[in-house]
């Protein structure tokens, strides 16, 4: 059993906050006792989720691929609550597309949110983290890891970020500020949700491992994420198989190509209805700047639809 880490009236600021894992482990952090900064796009919705958290509570809006957004949010933060003790730089979303027909601002999008976001994140909450000696999170994903095809930008922003943290670690050992990178498989959050609803991703699914494809309920990436917060551990994940998949990324690749190479019908079937000159007329547009979590201005599944997440 992890023993728990005193966070009373340390200050924990969350990007991404919004909705998801960001909004969750902001809501576990400060009902332990800690002040948290939601961080994210969507005002409207941070100022309900800071108005129903209370004092201990503030937000901002910051788009993560703007370095004076975040530097003035950092700043509200630490004027409010005289420092950073946490930070948690959990700001992500995904397009569904094939490397050669995905629209190029798509995928440009993706790489300055999850990336270079996370870079601009870390830049503008280290001299914080450094004085209080305190605990940074960059979230990645089993696809830092494992590369699948649809996935193509996400796949290299999250592998980037697994090797900007690893950088940053040993860059922050004589400091004592440490760094950690929590790995994620699928979770059913409004960015999975709205990922599987697309057609190619159902064709795809259809040549996937259950055990892979299924989403673990958000309350286990949250309880694995508090649970490295309290460890200040460099790398964690969630759900369990993450951690041995990992262990042997060395052969993980090669095999997951290797079944998918005996698949070439269904691949070529999602690739087909990935491309957008074949999308579905009735098809709800997603959101630029969020992507697939938001469809037609509503998140995933929102309006109680069919659910289709195996």
């Amino acid at each position: 059993m992890v023993h728990q880490r005193d966070v009373s009236g340390k200050t924990v600021l969350v990007t991404g906050a919004a909705r998801g894992i960001g909004a969750a482990i902001a809501e576990r952090m400060h009902r332990r006792g800690a002040n948290v900064a939601l961080i994210g796009l969507e005002p409207e919705r941070l100022a309900a989720r800071a108005d129903a958290l209370g004092d201990r509570a503030v937000w901002a809006e910051a788009d993560v691929t703007d370095s004076d957004q975040l530097d003035a949010a950092v700043a509200r933060t630490v004027d409010r609550f005289g420092g950073i003790d946490v930070a948690i730089a959990n700001a992500g979303l995904s397009f569904v597309g094939a490397l050669a027909s995905q629209p190029v601002e798509q995928w440009v999008r993706t790489i300055e949110v999850n990336l270079l976001g996370v870079y601009r994140t870390d830049r503008a909450v280290l001299p914080h983290i450094v004085a209080s000696r305190g605990y940074l999170v960059n979230v990645a994903s089993l696809s830092a890891v494992a590369h699948a095809p649809l996935m193509s930008a996400y796949t290299a922003s999250k592998a980037g970020v697994e090797a900007m943290t690893d950088a940053l670690r040993i860059e922050l050992g004589p400091t004592g500020a440490v760094a950690g990178c929590a790995y994620f498989g699928f979770v059913d959050t409004d960015l999975v949700r709205g990922a599987y609803e697309h057609p190619a991703t159902k064709a795809l699914n259809g040549v996937q491992p259950s055990l892979i494809k299924r989403p673990i309920p958000l309350a286990q990436a949250v309880d694995a994420l508090e649970r490295g917060i309290d460890r200040r551990a460099h790398r964690f994940w969630a759900p369990w198989f993450v951690g041995p998949m990992m262990a042997v990324r060395g052969v993980l690749q090669p095999l997951l190509e290797l079944g998918m190479g005996q698949r070439r019908e269904q691949i070529a079937a999602a690739l087909r209805l990935a491309d957008p000159a074949h999308a579905a007329a009735d098809a709800p547009p997603v959101d630029d700047r969020l992507g697939v979590a938001i469809q037609d201005g509503h998140a995933a599944l929102e309006h109680g639809s069919a659910r289709d997440l195996v």
